[in-house]
């Protein structure tokens, strides 16, 4: 595998973001990478926006889909075709600082913890900072994520020649979430570095923004996906409709 560092990217009609988002991938400190994006059928210029990245640099890859079927596949199409020693997420919207891998990867040797993942700056589509920067907890167990996820996917960053590979779960939210719980059944915790290394790009219509609409998805994401029983469900629904609320306050 030789420290080659996986990236997946699920892209849907992307064409506005993704330009940045690749560039801050061949800004990376760190160059022995491989970026496979998957297209969940676009109608816009996404697909041929990315041909062209290709046609210049060798680590790119793309993989299409044949029917729209949502991140949750996508994803898993990418995670199928990971090769390196590391494997990260990057939305086609956000960005990486150029230190990202770089620091993921010594983070990961230092603390010889093999799941880090790092804090983010908050954006407005125009990247303009709206909120304050999203620090993320120094240790987060299995029980700290059902009551709030603060693993986001353009963090986390998982040595899997150490840990192995997982899929996420099919179900049209909180696959991330899904994941990493995966993980953090089988070990103590996962590192959280304190410094911004990315930027998250808040748009207008985001999903992950209507918690209102989300209720239902996190209910039916612990009992059954997780399996957790109808008081443990409540007790945690009610941690995560706090922290949810104070996460987005400023």
């Amino acid at each position: 595998m030789n420290n080659l560092v996986s990236i997946v990217t699920p892209t849907f009609n992307s064409a506005k973001y993704i330009a940045e988002t690749i560039q801050s991938v061949q800004k990376q400190t760190y160059k022995n990478w491989e970026m496979i994006l998957v297209d969940d059928c676009s109608s816009d210029n996404t697909v041929n926006l990315i041909k062209d990245f290709i046609a210049k640099d060798n680590r790119i890859q793309l993989h299409q889909l044949t029917s729209n079927s949502g991140p949750a596949v996508a994803r898993n199409k990418g995670i199928e075709n990971v090769s390196g020693k590391y494997m990260t997420f990057l939305d086609a919207d956000d960005i990486w600082f150029e230190d990202f891998i770089e620091n993921s990867i010594k983070t990961i040797q230092e603390t010889r913890i093999h799941f880090v993942f790092s804090s983010y700056k908050r954006s407005d589509e125009n990247l303009n900072f709206i909120y304050s920067d999203f620090i993320v907890p120094q240790k987060v167990t299995y029980t700290d994520i059902l009551k709030s996820n603060s693993i986001s996917c353009l963090t986390a960053f998982l040595d899997i020649e150490t840990l192995g590979k997982k899929s996420m779960p099919l179900i049209r939210k909180r696959q991330d979430m899904g994941l990493w719980l995966q993980y953090l059944k089988e070990i103590p915790y996962a590192y959280g570095i304190q410094e911004p290394k990315a930027i998250y790009r808040i748009r207008e219509n985001s999903l992950s923004r209507k918690k209102s609409d989300l209720i239902k998805y996190q209910w039916q994401f612990y009992r059954e996906v997780e399996k957790l029983n109808f008081f443990q469900s409540v007790y945690y629904m009610l941690h995560w409709m706090y922290r949810g609320f104070m996460k987005y306050r400023n």
